[in-house]
């Protein structure tokens, strides 16, 4: 038998430490036909304005080609970071478009804001559980995470105490349907949450990937808009891969101006630049109100398929079986009896043709194995109260 090929050459200590993502890994099964996935975050791909976007890259090729098609500034397309902070300042911030960097997605944003911010050591605090794709992404500059508990309303204010926060970088925090939880931080948290961060100096990093997707309940304000009344310091992640389609790459981070510099430096040695030919085409189709027009259809999507997976797994799963009831996003968080493993039942699941993310791999601290995220966002009606049916059938074995 052959040898397999060893490369003449030392991974650093920081590659030999890169992991594969755990979703992305159960992502290789459901590749097959027959599985019913509840495993990725992935969008509706009917939400997807496939027209919209080729007559607006048709559009700037036509009319302004060798521009697009030509580097462009670290910083992103002008006109479209003047967007995003008009859209951001619409609901309450105070930015200016020099405080925007477009970036390659916001999980870009995730690794650049660990490149500037973290060091080798470096507290973090993180939601418990917390993004899967941003503890990856941190854990490659290797700092302490330090997870700030939760209970059914999100993230606990209360919890950032002065000993928690002391010497740490930032707060990481998803505020609205947060992955993996689906649920959403209430007014009176968010307001708690700046005022605490501002008094402990504490830097938040809001993570907003899914705000635009509420399909239930009231509006929240957004971390940033709240922190520049208290004082503090908040970061803002923002993407257009819900509301256009994650093909475009497309995300941006608004931040105090100092960040900002940092960051562009980071990204300067990383890719130079987000494609100045998406952004000129996604600013083309946004500057002119077509999310307004857009988004309450993508909504309808995730309103009908999560409302068919809640009325499932009320019918289907058993008593001692617990789960979230989200107001907008794509993802449910399902609470086992504590001696159920999830990833044991995700074994048998498999056998049957049902997939979804066990829990453990998004605690930063100690994980609760009794977990489990499912996603609505890209399973039919149909398919949904297939799937949910079986685990019904093999969570009942159990308890």
């Amino acid at each position: 038998m052959d040898k397999p090929f060893e490369p003449a050459c030392s991974f650093s200590e920081r590659a030999q430490q890169l992991t594969s993502s755990a979703i992305r890994e159960i992502l290789k099964v459901t590749e097959r036909p027959e599985v019913i996935s509840f495993a990725g975050g992935l969008p509706a791909p009917g939400g997807f304005p496939v027209e919209v976007v080729r007559a607006a890259f048709d559009k700037v090729l036509a009319t302004n080609g060798r521009a697009a098609l030509q580097y462009g500034p670290t910083e992103g397309y002008a006109p479209l970071r003047q967007w995003v902070a008009d859209d951001l300042n619409s609901a309450g911030a105070n930015v200016d478009a020099d405080q925007i960097l477009i970036v390659s997605g916001s999980q870009q944003a995730l690794d650049l804001l660990g490149k500037v911010l973290i060091d080798k050591d470096s507290k973090v605090l993180v939601e418990d559980p917390s993004y899967l794709g941003a503890l990856q992404s941190f854990s490659l500059y290797q700092p302490r995470y330090v997870p700030v508990p939760t209970d059914d309303g999100g993230l606990i204010p209360e919890a950032i105490t002065p000993e928690l926060a002391a010497g740490a970088r930032f707060l990481y925090a998803l505020p609205n349907f947060q992955n993996p939880t689906g649920r959403t931080l209430d007014r009176a948290r968010r307001v708690a949450l700046v005022q605490r961060a501002a008094e402990m100096g504490l830097p938040i990093i809001e993570d907003d990937p899914y705000g635009e997707l509420r399909y239930a309940g009231e509006p929240q304000p957004g971390l940033l808009a709240l922190g520049a009344e208290a004082g503090a310091t908040v970061i803002r992640l923002g993407t257009f891969s819900k509301v256009l389609a994650p093909g475009l790459r497309l995300g941006y981070i608004a931040a105090p101006r100092a960040i900002i510099h940092k960051l562009v430096q980071a990204k300067q040695a990383t890719d130079l630049h987000t494609p100045t030919l998406t952004q000129m085409a996604v600013y083309e189709i946004v500057k002119d109100g077509f999310l307004q027009e857009h988004l309450p259809n993508v909504r309808e999507i995730y309103r009908k398929q999560g409302r068919c997976m809640l009325d499932a797994v009320a019918r289907e799963f058993p008593a001692g079986v617990s789960w979230t009831k989200p107001e907008g996003g794509m993802f449910l968080w399902v609470t086992l009896p504590e001696h159920i493993d999830s990833a044991k039942l995700l074994a048998e699941a498999v056998e049957q043709n049902v997939a979804f993310v066990p829990g453990a791999p998004f605690y930063a601290g100690t994980p609760r194995a009794n977990t489990l995220r499912l996603s609505f966002a890209t399973v039919p009606e149909d398919k949904i109260n297939t799937g949910i049916a079986i685990l019904g059938k093999l969570l009942r074995q159990y308890v």
